[in-house]
C-alpha cells in the first residue's frame, strides 16, 4: 500500500433528557439521528462485513451521546417516536397511491423504516454495544471525547478542570467498551499546547486530532505537513491534523458532493408541506411544525423548484461519487508518497450526523468507498489513526498550536459578546469543586453523594453545546437555562455540604434528574 485515509466520524449530542415532560422538543435530536445516521451507518458496516469486505472507520463517541443511547427512558420513547414514523409512512403509502412519482417514494420510506425497526429490536435497542462487537471484531476504532463536550481553551488553563473532563470521560469509555480509550476526540478540536497532552499522556490516551492550522503552526516547521502525526515533546502522544482537501470535497454543500441535484433536499418536509390536520399527530403537540424526516424532492437546482427524489439514482450517485472520492485520494497519496519516507496519511474527521442526516445518502457513500477501496484498487487503505502509530512508532516532536475546528479556528466561536458571560462562573465553580474535593478526601455516604452530583452539574455546565447555541442563535432560551440551572444546583449542593444542612431530598431529585456517569467519582478533582 502506498498510503492511508483515515475517515474520523464524530458522533456527538448534549445531554437532554427530560422525564417530566411527555414530549420535549430537544429530545428529538437524538432520536432523529438514531434513525438518519446511526442505524443507516450500522446497516451499511453490516452489509459490507456480510461480504466479507474489510472496511477500517474511527469513531469518537462523546460520553453524554453513549449515556443517552443506554437510557431506558430514552430507548423507550425512541420507539414510540420511530413507531409513530411508521404509522406516518403507512398512511403516505395510502395518500400518494394515486400518482405513482410520490408513491414509489413513500413505499421506499416505509420499507426503510421498517428495516430500522427490525434492525433496533435485533440490537436489543444496544447501539452502543453493536459499536463495541464492531470494534471487538476490528471493524472500528472507537475514540472518547472530553467528558461533556468541554471545550478545553476556554477552562482558564485549571489542570483540575481539564483533568476531569479528560479521566471522566476515559472511565466512563472504560465501563461502556470494556477498555481504556486509546485515543480522544478534544472538543471541536480545542487544544491547548503542553497542558492538553500532559493530561492526555497521564489517562493513557495515545494520540487526538487538531485542525490543519494546529499543525502548520506548531512549534516546529512539520516535516510531512499534515500528512504524518506529530508526537508531543516529552509525552509521546501524537497529534492527526485534518486534511483540508479531502474534508472539503465532501463537508461542502456548495462544492462538495452533498449539494449535488440528484440528492435528497434537506429542507422540504411534509411536516411543512402537508395539511396541518393531517399532519399535526406527528408534529409537536403545540402545532408547531417540525421535520417528520419523510421527504420527496431532491435538491434539484438552486431555485425554488424541486422534482421528485429518486432513491436509487441518489443511491447510484453515492457511488460515482465514492468512486471519485477514492481516485482523488489515489493521485493525493501517490503525488505525497514521493516525497516521504513513510506512508502519507490522509486523516479526513467529520460530524458522523452529515452522513444521513444533513446528507442523506452519506452512509451509502460510505459504504461505496469501503467495497471499491477493496474490489478496485492496491493502491490505498481505509485505516486508522492506531493502526498508524502501530506500523509508524517514530514521528516528528513538535507542539501543535493553539487551535480548534470551528468558525474562525480558534475560540471566538465559544467566547464573543454572545456568549462570554459564562466563562466567570464556570471558572469559579471549577475552582470551588476542587477546593471541595481535596478539602473532604475521605466523604462518604449523603456527602459523597452531593460532591458527586455537584461534579456532575459542573461537568453538564462546561458543555460547549451550550455556547455554541447561544452563537448560532437556535433554542438559545434552552440553553441559557441549562447553563444556569446546572450552576445553581451546584452551587447549592456545594453550600450545603460546607455548612452541614444537606437534604436527601434534594441530592436524590437531582441524581434521579441528571444521570449520566452513574460512577463519578468527585475525587477526580483532587488528581484520585
Amino acid at each position: 500500500m502506498t498510503g492511508g485515509v483515515a475517515i474520523v466520524l464524530h458522533h456527538h449530542l448534549p445531554f437532554i433528557r427530560h422525564p417530566e415532560h411527555d414530549f420535549f422538543l430537544e429530545e428529538r435530536w437524538l432520536y432523529e439521528a438514531i434513525t438518519e445516521t446511526y442505524l443507516p451507518l450500522i446497516q451499511a458496516w453490516r452489509a459490507l462485513e456480510r461480504d466479507g469486505v474489510p472496511f477500517a472507520f474511527t469513531c469518537s463517541m462523546t460520553p453524554p451521546l453513549v449515556n443517552m443511547l443506554r437510557d431506558e427512558l430514552l430507548i423507550g420513547r425512541y420507539r414510540r417516536h420511530l413507531g409513530q414514523m411508521r404509522e406516518l409512512a403507512d398512511k403516505e403509502v395510502e395518500r400518494t397511491a394515486d400518482d405513482p412519482r410520490f408513491a414509489n417514494v413513500a413505499r421506499y420510506y416505509q420499507e426503510r423504516l421498517a428495516g430500522f425497526a427490525a434492525l433496533f429490536e435485533a440490537l436489543g435497542g444496544d447501539i452502543v454495544g453493536e459499536y463495541k462487537r464492531l470494534q471487538d471484531k476490528g471493524h472500528l476504532d472507537i475514540v472518547t471525547c472530553t467528558a461533556t463536550h468541554g471545550f478545553l481553551p476556554l477552562m482558564n488553563q485549571d489542570r483540575a478542570a481539564m483533568r476531569a473532563q479528560i479521566e471522566v470521560a476515559c472511565r466512563d469509555y472504560e465501563r461502556h467498551f470494556s477498555r481504556r480509550p486509546t485515543g480522544i476526540w478534544l472538543a471541536e478540536c480545542g487544544y491547548v499546547p503542553k497542558i492538553t497532552d500532559e493530561l492526555l499522556a497521564e489517562a493513557g490516551v495515545r494520540y487526538f486530532f487538531v485542525d490543519s492550522h494546529g499543525i502548520q503552526h506548531a512549534s516546529a516547521a512539520p516535516v510531512y505537513g499534515v500528512y504524518a502525526p506529530l508526537h508531543t515533546p516529552h509525552t509521546g502522544v501524537a497529534a492527526f491534523a485534518r486534511d483540508p482537501e479531502s474534508s472539503k470535497q465532501v463537508w461542502s454543500s456548495h462544492e462538495g458532493y452533498p449539494g449535488d441535484f440528484d440528492y435528497r433536499e434537506y429542507y422540504r418536509d411534509i411536516g411543512y408541506d402537508l395539511d396541518f390536520d393531517y399532519i399535526s399527530p406527528y408534529i409537536h403537540p403545540d402545532g408547531i411544525r417540525l421535520n417528520t424526516g419523510l421527504k420527496y424532492h431532491r435538491i434539484t437546482g438552486k431555485t425554488d423548484h424541486k422534482e421528485v427524489y429518486d432513491p436509487h439514482r441518489a443511491w447510484e450517485k453515492a457511488g460515482e461519487h465514492a468512486g471519485n472520492f477514492m481516485f482523488n485520494r489515489q493521485g493525493q497519496i501517490r503525488h505525497l508518497a514521493a516525497h516521504m519516507d513513510r506512508p502519507p496519511l490522509v486523516v479526513s474527521p467529520y460530524d458522523a450526523e452529515l452522513f444521513g442526516h444533513w446528507w442523506y445518502e452519506g452512509p451509502w457513500f460510505l459504504e461505496s468507498l469501503a467495497r471499491q477501496i477493496h474490489e478496485k484498487q492496491s493502491e490505498i487503505e481505509l485505516t486508522t489513526p492506531r493502526r498508524y502509530l502501530e506500523a509508524n512508532p517514530v514521528n516528528q516532536e513538535a507542539w501543535p498550536g493553539l487551535s480548534s475546528w470551528g468558525g474562525g479556528g480558534y475560540a471566538t466561536f465559544w467566547c464573543n459578546q454572545n456568549n462570554d458571560w459564562i466563562y466567570p462562573y464556570l471558572h469559579h465553580a471549577a475552582e470551588r469543586m476542587t477546593a471541595l474535593a481535596k478539602a473532604r478526601p475521605h466523604a462518604d455516604g449523603l456527602e459523597a453523594r452531593a460532591l458527586n452530583q455537584a461534579a456532575r452539574e459542573l461537568l453538564l455546565a462546561q458543555s460547549s453545546d451550550w455556547a455554541f447555541i447561544m452563537e448560532t442563535g437556535t433554542t438559545v432560551e434552552y440553553a441559557v437555562r441549562r447553563t444556569r440551572d446546572h450552576l445553581g444546583a451546584f452551587h447549592a449542593l456545594a453550600d450545603a455540604v460546607e455548612q452541614g444542612t444537606l437534604d436527601e431530598a434534594y441530592v436524590a431529585k437531582r441524581e434521579d434528574r441528571w444521570t449520566i456517569f452513574p460512577t463519578l467519582d468527585y475525587r477526580v478533582y483532587a488528581g484520585a
